[in-house]
């Protein structure tokens, strides 16, 4: 469910106009609804009871500070990748004892900062970044609480670019190798092993992957506290997927039954790490149309919103359902026509041969469900700004980062010595 609705044939974020927002901030941008971040973290909440369980928000799907700090209030940790995540969790008042950090590609400096603010947990990817945390911390003089993530070798049967959990993956440690490096975790020095992880994935349609993935974590606790091994914690990342394209996911409740199913006596205190569960349907992505071209065999809707605002459907072929803004009448046929932004690449489209009803340079138009894996991938490709984002809470709204500048955009570029001319409004830097 989420908050976006008509209201006499406007299209609303909770109780904001959006026609409104785009004129006070000007096309394109992405609006949250703080209604849907809310709704969604207290249902999966709601599903844990019974369980020493503790959802962290997988930062990564939308690291919006007012988003994060959204979640924070209502109790969430986060899962975090990158010193930059982390950073901006702290300024959003995360607690550091309620941040894990995963990633394969951890830097020594990265870590270094995750351990002096005391995160909770680092879970560890590789043998070489488990050697590299410890001789960190024990540099540091202090103890690196760390959870070793396993790969189960579990197809989690979504999108190639996005399984995580099978043996060909980059991700985790290989199953049949979890236990000997186990052991040796245990032994190195200013190392306190926590337990395990494991993610095999994202947008994952389908209960049976984590429950074989559950089950092999679940015999691998037995197998590591039958040697004397303690597991306190395991990490079960996160995965459940979204209605992008009308396919009803199982649901949080469903999802959550697996984990009581296959886990739910194993005296371990549990972590979820969603990320796109929680903000896919909170955001949109409201754009123009700047022309509606009709070609040889195609009628193009050419739209200000482009591939650098929203990669997923070049990069995912994903699927984002596109609304017009003002509600048509019932009795209007939609056409066949194709989505897409100003950027010089075929690629830059949303959508090919969808149904719309007719559209005119000016109307409006949102991509739904364009909360997750949007606004925190977009890029200044063409040398566009970045987007911006606004977030709703009832009948206010606030805009959360703003778009910036042609000069504050430029003023990062600057001139080696050896070309300046001397030409005015040139950035200069690096004289000899």
């Amino acid at each position: 469910m989420h908050h976006f609705a008509y209201c006499n044939s406007v299209l609303h974020a909770e109780g904001v106009s959006l026609p409104v927002l785009a004129r006070e901030i000007g096309t394109p941008f992405y609006c949250y609804a703080t209604a849907t971040l809310e709704r969604h973290y207290l249902i999966l909440e709601a599903t844990l009871t019974g369980l020493d369980a503790r959802i962290h928000y997988a930062m990564k799907a939308n690291a919006n500070i007012a988003v994060v700090r959204t979640l924070a209030s209502l109790g969430a940790g986060v899962d975090v990748v990158s010193e930059g995540e982390l950073r901006l969790a702290l300024a959003a008042g995360v607690p550091p004892e309620r941040i894990v950090f995963s990633g394969v590609g951890k830097t020594a400096a990265e870590i270094a900062f995750a351990l002096q603010v005391g995160i909770l947990q680092l879970n560890v990817e590789s043998e070489p970044e488990l050697e590299a945390i410890s001789h960190i911390a024990t540099t540091l003089g202090g103890v690196a609480p760390v959870a070793l993530r396993v790969n189960p070798d579990i197809d989690a049967n979504t999108h190639h670019k996005i399984s995580t959990g099978r043996k060909e993956d980059k991700f985790g440690i290989e199953w049949a190798r979890a236990p000997a490096l186990f052991r040796r975790a245990v032994t190195l020095p200013h190392i306190d092993v926590v337990g395990l992880a494991t993610h095999i994935g994202s947008q994952i349609t389908d209960l049976q992957p984590f429950r074989e993935a559950f089950r092999r974590v679940r015999d691998l606790v037995i197998r590591l506290r039958a040697d004397g091994l303690p597991v306190r914690r395991i990490d079960l990342g996160g995965g459940l997927g979204v209605p992008y394209n009308g396919k009803i996911p199982p649901s949080p409740a469903a999802y959550a039954a697996v984990i009581h199913e296959t886990l739910g006596d194993c005296n371990c205190q549990i972590l979820l790490e969603p990320g796109r569960l929680i903000v896919a349907n909170a955001g949109v992505l409201v754009t123009r149309v700047l022309y509606v071209k009709e070609g040889a065999s195609r009628t193009f809707v050419i739209v200000d919103a482009a591939m650098n605002d929203l990669v997923r459907p070049t990069l995912y072929d994903a699927f984002h359902a596109i609304l017009p803004v003002i509600e048509p009448a019932p009795d209007v046929a939609p056409r066949l026509v194709d989505v897409v932004g100003p950027i010089c690449e075929t690629g830059d489209t949303f959508a090919s041969q969808r149904p719309l009803v007719p559209m005119q340079a000016g109307d409006l138009l949102v991509l739904a469900t364009a909360g997750a894996y949007g606004a925190v991938m977009a890029s200044t490709y063409n040398l566009r700004p970045l987007v911006p984002e606004v977030i709703v809470r009832g009948d206010q709204f606030a805009v959360v980062r703003r778009r910036p500048s042609y000069e504050e955009m430029l003023v990062l570029e600057s001139l080696p010595f050896w070309l300046d001319d001397g030409s005015p409004g040139v950035p200069r830097r690096g004289f000899a």
